[in-house]
C-alpha cells in the first residue's frame, strides 16, 4: 500500500492508499490505527476500489493538536483525504469507535459519502461496566501481559481466537482524545440512515456490540438499514475474519458505485 500524508490547518493526516476504482474509506476503532485493515484493505482493492485508511491524530504520521476537539473535526480529518484524492462521494466504513466517526463525517461532510457500512459497531454509548472495564485494560500499560490478554479475549475476541495480536497497536493518548471529542459532539451525527444508505456488518460473538435487531438498527440509526452478521468473530472483527469482512463491504460497495 502507498503512504500518502495531506495537510489540513495544523494537522497532518498520514494515510494508507491502494487500488484503483471508486473510493471507500476505512477508519479504525478507539485508540488504533490504519495498520488494523492490513488485511482488509487489499482484498477490498483487489475487487476494483481505491481503499484509503488513514491514522488518527497521534498515531503513525498523523499530528496535530489533541485538545478541544469533535468528532466533527476527526471527520474532517478523513475528508481532507478525500479531497486530496478526488475520489467523488465514497462508500464510508467505520469499525467499532471509527463508526462514529464514520457517522459525523455523512453529517458534516455529506457530499462526500456515498453510503456507509458500520463494522462491529455500538450503535449507543451504553455499556455493561464489566465490557467497558476490558476495554480499558486492552491497552492499559501498567497491567501484566496476562491480564491484558484476558481482558482482549473477554471484550474482543471470540472463543478460540488468538488476542495476542492486538496485544500491540494502542495508543492510549488518542483514545482519551477521541473520547473527549465524542462526550464534545453534538448528537445529530448518530443518525446517519438518514442521509446514506447504511449497512450494518455484526460479528456474531461480540460482547461489546452485541448482534442488533434491525428494529434496533432503524430505531438508532434513523431509518432502515442492512445487516449482514459474520460467524467466529468477536469486536475485533478485522484480524478474525478479513475475508469474510471485506466480503461484505464489497459486496455493498458493488451495490453502491
Amino acid at each position: 500500500m502507498e503512504q500518502r500524508i495531506v495537510a489540513r490547518g495544523p494537522a497532518r493526516i498520514g494515510y494508507l492508499a491502494a487500488g484503483r476504482g471508486p473510493a471507500v474509506l476505512l477508519l479504525a476503532s478507539l485508540g488504533r490505527g490504519a495498520e488494523d485493515f492490513a488485511e482488509v484493505a487489499p482484498l477490498v482493492a483487489a475487487a476494483g476500489f481505491r481503499v484509503l485508511c488513514p491514522d488518527p491524530r497521534g498515531i503513525g504520521r498523523s499530528v496535530g493538536p489533541m485538545a478541544g476537539l469533535t468528532l466533527y473535526d476527526l471527520a474532517e480529518d478523513a475528508a481532507a483525504v478525500l479531497d486530496a484524492e478526488a475520489t467523488g462521494p465514497a462508500v464510508v466504513a467505520g469499525h467499532a469507535f471509527g463508526n462514529w466517526v464514520a457517522r459525523a463525517l455523512s453529517a458534516a461532510r455529506p457530499d462526500l459519502v456515498r453510503s456507509v457500512v458500520l463494522l462491529a459497531a455500538s450503535i449507543s454509548q451504553a455499556l455493561d461496566p464489566a465490557v467497558r472495564a476490558s476495554i480499558d485494560g486492552s491497552f492499559d500499560p501498567r497491567l501484566g501481559e496476562a491480564e491484558r490478554l484476558a481482558h482482549l479475549q473477554r471484550g474482543y475476541f471470540a472463543p478460540g481466537h488468538d488476542a495476542r495480536v492486538w496485544l500491540s497497536g494502542w495508543h492510549p493518548s488518542v483514545a482519551q482524545m477521541q473520547r473527549a471529542a465524542t462526550a464534545a459532539t453534538d448528537e445529530r451525527w448518530r443518525r446517519v440512515a438518514e442521509r446514506h444508505p447504511t449497512h450494518y456488518v455484526a460479528a456474531a460473538a461480540d460482547t461489546i456490540a452485541p448482534v442488533p435487531t434491525r428494529d434496533a438498527l432503524r430505531e438508532a440509526l434513523g431509518g432502515p438499514v442492512g445487516l449482514t452478521v459474520i460467524a467466529e468473530a468477536g469486536h475485533a472483527l478485522l484480524p478474525e475474519q478479513p475475508a469474510a469482512t471485506a466480503g461484505a463491504l464489497v459486496r455493498f460497495a458493488i451495490e453502491q458505485s
